[in-house]
């Protein structure tokens, strides 16, 4: 630090000690730093007494970024480093590089006698290091703190970061900050009386407190709300204001001050999770609150798809990419949530223009933080700076009353309803009168004509008694009839059984002997059930030898009436080694081909065959041909055969053998 004295000539000898130590700066950077970017003095702020503040442009200081963030007091003050500090209003006023050091080279003049001291104001709160060195020529009584410090660590209990300067009368001063950062935050800082920081913290806590008070008492009111009617909306709501909390108390700084002051991993961990939590809450809230699940379905799919891969994006950007942009992830959601209001409204939906109204307000805000960010302060000031806070307390109270609003519609038309309702009640009520009535004459009728019966009874019952009584005399005589009736009974009911059973033998006969249709035919053979069950017996009727090993063993296998060899387990299906082995179409319809073929000598249509079986004429073509071989092979080997039955146990056809694990089945569904 310059050592300066209130005489004349010392500050004349300081004046000039300092521009010879400019001159060697100049020498060392035209000589190490060839290609460096233009630099020159920081321009002194000059701090007066009639004075309460003063913004800090950035031509009023010197930044130098030091990547490997070793570098300390006395290394920066060397020539060689020293050269390398650029003009603030020669580079960006962000740190475009987090991570790294940057050390800032300030100077202060004051001018004339300073009743107050002055303190330097860091704005941004989310510097995670800063090193305050209040006397340049040593590093003894440095400020240490930032957002991984507690919150006790400050010298002072405030939002931001505020440092004492130590400044005499007439006094010239060079101060040096060192800042580290894990985001890309600002260089914005000012200079404050005591007076202008008492009266500034009045006035910014009021507003602020006022603010929190306002987010505080719609949660309070609209969780009461649904506690007491149940609207998840309003639950939806509470989750959005308070996401709007954390974020604010994490952009102020509030929250580390007097929620988590000894947490700093609790402060990083609410920076990083409030922004994403407030697009998520909003998201689902005004998704809701639109109805866009029913009013808009396919395009609530790819808006809430949007909304989700944001909130990844958000939580992937502040965690490892570290862009710094992550405020234009919020873009595109907004703007589908936008739209899907203006469709909504344009669609009848009333409440809907309270969201566009609300976030109209909150881009405008958006606006003056994206230029923040960018490093355009033109239109930074204590408005802009606070708009968002603004524009969130005129959104959190339009999109309650939007609420009150909706359901105030909602409850307008329910109450439209329960009036349609109880009309038709009133009309119902008038029929169930007239019904009254009328049962009430019925009630009338009916006891008359109960009178009137009871006289016809009471008569009809004397009647009675006396048929009773000829009847009982002709029961006796019908007893005795009825005994020479169950004989006779018993006699007809032996000869109905016989005549059953011929009937049952001559329709055989006639199904084996002549052609019946195919309704007659199914009465015999049902089902493929029946059909299985008469081949198997057919088949097996001189009973069962194994193909394959000659055994007459077997148990019952898998697949209905198909028998399974107890030696060498081989399993033959009821339809192995016949004329249906793979068969494609219903057995009861190939029974019936078969039937009609033999009885027709082979000579059957095709296409009349595909008719009656409601078959396709390639599967009825290929069957008959199958079945005229079949009836060939019959005339030649057994002519006096004329059983169509013995047609099925015909395998000639049948090229390759059913292998021991193999069943041979038979489609159970007609082929069309």
């Amino acid at each position: 630090m310059l050592l300066t004295t209130n005489s004349p000539k010392p500050y004349c000898r300081l004046r000039a000690r300092q521009w010879l130590w400019l001159l060697l700066m100049a020498f060392f950077s035209a000589t190490f730093s060839v290609g460096a970017p233009l630099i020159g003095p920081e321009q002194p702020l000059r701090v007066e007494a009639s004075r309460a503040e003063l913004f800090i442009e950035p031509y009023n200081y010197s930044v130098l970024e030091d990547p490997t963030g070793r570098l300390t007091l006395q290394d920066v003050q060397t020539p060689p480093h020293a050269a390398r500090f650029v003009l603030g209003s020669r580079t960006a006023t962000n740190m475009e590089h987090p991570g790294s050091a940057y050390w800032l080279r300030l100077r202060v003049l004051a001018t004339g006698l300073q009743p107050q001291h002055w303190y330097l104001e860091l704005f941004d709160s989310h510097l995670n290091n800063v090193v305050f060195y209040p006397d340049a020529a040593s590093a003894q009584g440095q400020v240490r703190t930032g957002a991984d410090w507690p919150f006790t660590s400050r010298p002072y209990s405030y939002k931001n970061f505020l440092m004492r300067l130590p400044l005499g009368t007439n006094e010239a001063q060079i101060y040096y900050l060192r800042l580290q950062s894990g985001s890309k935050t600002s260089f914005l800082s000012r200079l404050r009386t005591e007076q202008g920081i008492a009266e500034h913290f009045q006035t910014e806590y009021g507003l602020l407190g006022g603010f929190y008070g306002i987010l505080l008492i719609m949660v309070v009111y609209n969780f009461c709300l649904f506690f007491f009617t149940g609207e998840q909306t309003y639950l939806r709501y509470v989750g959005y204001v308070l996401s709007c909390s954390l974020v604010f108390l994490s952009e102020d700084g509030l929250g580390f001050q007097y929620l988590w002051p000894e947490y700093p991993w609790l402060n990083k961990v609410v920076e990083v999770g409030s922004a994403p939590l407030l697009l998520l809450t909003f998201g689902y809230y005004a998704r809701q609150f639109l109805d866009t699940p029913q009013r808009l379905p396919q395009y609530d799919f790819w808006l809430r798809a949007v909304v989700l891969v944001s909130v990844l994006a958000l939580l992937a950007d502040a965690l490892w990419l570290k862009t710094g942009v992550g405020i234009g992830l919020y873009i595109l959601p907004y703007g589908m949530l936008l739209y899907a209001a203006l469709r909504v409204w344009q669609r009848g939906f009333e409440p809907a223009r309270f969201i566009l109204l609300s976030h109209t307000l909150v881009a405008v805000s958006v606006l003056f933080l994206l230029l923040r960010k960018l490093g355009i302060h033109t239109f930074t000031n204590t408005y802009t700076v606070y708009s968002m806070n603004a524009a969130f307390v005129l959104e959190v109270v339009v999109l309650s009353y939007a609420l009150g609003s909706k359901i105030k519609a909602i409850q307008e038309s329910t109450l439209r309803a329960q009036h349609h309702l109880v009309k038709q009640l009133r009309k119902k009520h008038q029929v169930q009168e007239q019904l009254v009535e009328q049962l009430r004459q019925n009630e009338e009728l009916k006891d008359q004509l109960n009178s009137e019966l009871e006289n016809l009874v009471a008569q009809r019952t004397q009647e009675l008694q006396q048929q009773g009584e000829t009847i009982a005399t002709q029961n006796r005589e019908l007893l005795q009839a009825n005994g020479l009736l169950a004989l006779q009974s018993a006699a007809i009911e032996k000869l109905n059984a016989d005549l059953q059973l011929d009937l049952q033998k001559a329709q055989t006969a006639r199904v084996l002997s002549q052609e019946v249709d195919f309704g007659e035919f199914s009465q015999i053979y049902p089902d493929k059930e029946a059909c299985l069950t008469y081949l198997a017996d057919l088949k097996w009727a001189q009973g069962y030898h194994c193909r394959k090993c000659g055994h007459d063993n077997y148990c019952e296998g898998r697949e209905p009436h198909s028998r399974r060899c107890t030696r060498c387990r081989y399993v033959e299906s009821a339809t192995a080694y016949t004329l249906l082995q793979k068969c494609k179409f219903s057995i009861v319809k190939a029974f019936y081909a078969v039937f009609l073929l033999h009885t027709h000598k082979g000579n059957y249509s095709t296409q009349e065959l595909s008719r009656v079986l409601d078959l396709r004429r390639a599967t009825c073509w290929s069957f008959s041909q199958k079945v005229a071989d079949a009836i060939r092979r019959q005339a030649a080997e057994h002519p006096e055969e004329e059983n169509w039955t013995r047609l099925l146990l015909d395998d000639s056809g049948n090229d390759a053998e059913e292998s021991p694990d193999e069943t041979t089945t038979l489609a159970a569904g007609s082929a069309h």
